[in-house]
């Protein structure tokens, strides 16, 4: 299965002022995601992270993957900003911890 995963409010929390320097992970979830690497599905990262602002947030986000222990196959960026997503194949994600127990 190809898993695509958000970053931040999914694996970690992030400040209001989008500062992703500041980015705390949210260990269990990592944890959980790293699972699903680890029984051999496809994990790729998409982000918003500087869509808007048009940093480059890549390299402090690859060195907070590293850190974090975050297992992945492609981190993309450019993910669209939006208010609403709709999609048959979508799942909230405070939803899917929840019900996985993370």
């Amino acid at each position: 299965m190809i898993i695509y995963v958000d970053i931040d409010e999914t694996i970690c929390q992030t400040p209001d002022s989008r500062d992703y320097n500041q980015s705390v992970p949210m260990n269990d979830r990592i944890g959980k995601i790293n699972n699903l690497y680890d029984n051999g599905h496809t994990i790729i990262y998409w982000t918003a992270r500087g869509t808007q602002s048009g940093i480059n947030w890549r390299e402090v986000t690859e060195e907070q993957f590293k850190t974090w222990g975050v297992k992945y196959h492609e981190l993309h960026f450019a993910k669209p900003e939006y208010d609403l997503f709709i999609d048959d194949k979508n799942i909230n994600s405070n939803v899917f911890f929840m019900e996985s127990g993370a």
